[in-house]
């Protein structure tokens, strides 16, 4: 599955209790729409939580506002009730694929990171990260 939008805040990389490193963020996807014959447009905001684990390098280029194209899973929504007894849900998707498309705080008015090194040496090539699978038939 593939979705695209926004970054909230700028991603945190955070640790598991046996040190694996996890870069989470949440991401907006903006949707409208116009009911059959009203003439005011509706405006749909989905936030999603999203989590990257297989380099917590990536953090530094997904900053607050900041276009990303995702490839991954939508797990199972968290249903629960608030103390005030409302019902509330959550969405969550486990990435596997990030590509950077624009915007955020560190793209210099330009629409991609593409010349953009790391201090960890990745560039936007290896940014769009691969799901670790060869892609040769041997």
């Amino acid at each position: 599955m593939e979705i695209t939008g926004r970054l909230t805040t700028n991603a945190q990389v955070r640790k598991t209790k046996t040190d694996k490193q996890v870069v989470v963020f949440t991401l907006a996807i903006n949707d409208s729409y116009k009911k059959k014959g009203a003439t005011e447009v509706t405006k749909l905001v989905t936030y999603i939580d999203c989590s990257y684990w297989r380099s917590s390098a990536i953090a530094d280029y997904l900053t607050k506002g900041t276009i990303v194209q995702l490839s991954g899973r939508l797990n199972e929504p968290r249903i629960w009730q608030d103390l005030e007894g409302n019902t509330r849900a959550n969405l969550s998707f486990t990435v596997s694929e990030i590509k950077i498309l624009g915007g955020g705080n560190k793209s210099n008015g330009s629409s991609s990171v593409e010349s953009k090194p790391s201090k960890n040496g990745i560039t936007a090539q290896t940014v769009a990260a691969t799901t670790g699978e060869d892609d040769l038939p041997f």
